[in-house]
């Protein structure tokens, strides 16, 4: 007997939550990704968005929509998590060298069967191993359409605990966002942050400080690691592709920070090199840097402009806010912050390259006019 139907066994009908449990593992594979190549290699389609709110004639839009490779059935191999280890899965391509695989899996579950099994999902080291086993492979046979493979991976995982909330044939809806805020606060905060013991009055204000709702009935709470959904199928669809998108970001803005931080090591490390002769190399020095600087922009820009929020507000204040608990303005700060120390670098690296140019053309000027006052002296002139 799995665990969940253990866990349902005991559960009164009415009291059972209806949702699933979605599993973000992301991981940052290229520079890039051509993603035309990449349809006829593995015969993906394009990812399109459902409309997020009835009241938007326009919502979001992707420029370069990732596309989308479903696995149907994945046997994780851990009879002891949900559904016995089976879940549905598929992988998306982003353009800008991103690779997400996706898990899901219903549940029927009590709160307090909520709490206990999502802070063990969360720590799931199962869970990861399988996923990065399906990341390879898709990576694999995509091959091909991958520009500059990254040796090394960064990766980011995240966690949506989505309650389902489905009108009645009357038009009503079981929860409320309000009402699930003020009687399962403290639940769904320990669901956010994956854990099993009660946390502090303090803890449970920071995470619920900002919840999103447009209409009364759903509900979004987000922290750094796992959010909180209560929506319809179709509402929460935007949701999920919105903390996806974001946690995409993150894992671009590492990957960008730890590269920054290796070249600005290594030039740092030339300027306390001495000698005129090794001066004379720091043009090269710049010229990397400077390459370096622009290829960041190239992609950050590439990157922010992948996905366009065209009159869903809503959705826009949606992803900021899931974007600043994540991290990703964190990291965009700091690479911000590295990218104006490296433009202050290239110019006192051109500035040392110049006066050095400077120095030898002004040397080779003296020596020349030395040798012609010699010859004008020795009487040969």
């Amino acid at each position: 007997m799995d665990t969940l139907t253990r866990y349902n066994r005991h559960a009164m009908p009415d009291a059972a939550l209806q949702g699933s449990f979605r599993i973000l593992f992301l991981y940052d594979v290229c520079e890039e990704i051509h993603l035309d190549r990449l349809r006829d290699l593995v015969g993906v389609d394009v990812k399109r968005l459902p409309p997020g709110r009835p009241a938007s004639p326009e919502y979001i839009r992707f420029e370069r929509p990732p596309l989308i490779h479903p696995l149907g059935q994945v046997t994780v191999g851990d009879s002891t998590l949900p559904g016995g280890g089976i879940f549905s899965g598929e992988v998306n391509y982003y353009e800008y060298g991103a690779v997400s695989v996706k898990l899901e899996v219903p549940f029927s579950l009590t709160w307090p069967e909520l709490v206990s099994l999502s802070s063990r999902w969360i720590a799931s080291q199962t869970l990861e191993a399988a996923a990065l086993q399906l990341a390879r492979k898709a990576v694999e046979k995509a091959k091909a359409a991958l520009v500059k493979p990254n040796a090394e991976w960064l990766t980011e995982d995240y966690y949506i605990i989505h309650l389902l909330n489905e009108p009645a044939p009357d038009g009503t809806y079981r929860f409320r966002g309000a009402e699930l805020i003020a009687q399962h606060g403290g639940e769904i905060a320990q669901i956010v942050r994956g854990e099993s013991a009660e946390l502090s009055a303090e803890e449970q204000r920071e995470i619920l400080a900002n919840p999103m709702s447009y209409y009364p009935h759903d509900l979004m709470v987000a922290g750094w690691n796992a959010a909180f959904l209560c929506d319809t199928a179709a509402g929460a669809i935007p949701s999920v592709q919105l903390l996806e998108y974001a946690n995409t970001q993150l894992l671009e803005f590492r990957y960008y920070d730890a590269a920054l931080s290796r070249v600005l090591e290594r030039v740092h490390g030339t300027l306390g090199r001495r000698g005129l002769f090794r001066r004379w190399r720091l043009a090269r020095e710049a010229q990397g840097l400077n390459q370096i600087r622009l290829d960041v922009r190239e992609l950050t820009e590439k990157m922010d402009t992948s996905i366009k929020f065209l009159s869903d507000m809503f959705s826009t204040r949606q992803y900021r806010m899931a974007a600043a608990r994540i991290g990703v303005e964190d990291y965009r700060r700091l690479v911000e912050s590295k990218l104006h120390t490296a433009g202050d670098l290239y110019t006192f690296l051109m500035d040392q390259f110049n006066a050095s140019r400077g120095f030898v053309l002004e040397l080779i000027v003296v020596i020349i006019l030395v040798i012609e006052l010699g010859f004008f002296f020795a009487g040969k002139t």
